[in-house]
């Protein structure tokens, strides 16, 4: 074990970079199975089989997932902007390098 980068912090390695993500699909996916969920677990109850419990939480469980939708909404320019690559970035700029005037020039 390196102890060094405690000490001194300019030897640790760089972070790496966050992963792109698409946080809709999860966030839809979690969502329609607490829905599912509910809507099994109200049958239930109606059938005198459950508690009415366990509907009460399948219906949380979808609010939750609803608000995380909105919230993914609103924040994904954020969180797509924290994974963008550099590399990307670089390659759209064309390349407009000079020549270096203390390279000779072959003449």
């Amino acid at each position: 074990m390196k102890l060094a980068p405690i000490w001194d912090p300019s030897v640790r390695k760089p972070d790496p970079k966050p992963v792109r993500v698409d946080l809709f699909p999860l966030f839809l996916g979690g969502t329609l199975v607490w829905a599912v969920a509910g809507i099994v677990c109200l049958v239930c109850y109606l059938c005198d089989v459950m508690s009415p419990r366990t509907a009460i939480t399948c219906a949380a469980g979808v609010i939750v997932g609803a608000m995380l939708l909105v919230w993914e909404r609103r924040e994904r320019r954020t969180y797509r902007l924290l994974g963008k690559d550099d590399d990307a970035a670089a390659s759209a700029t064309p390349d407009t390098a000079t020549p270096d005037s203390t390279t000779p020039s072959a003449e």
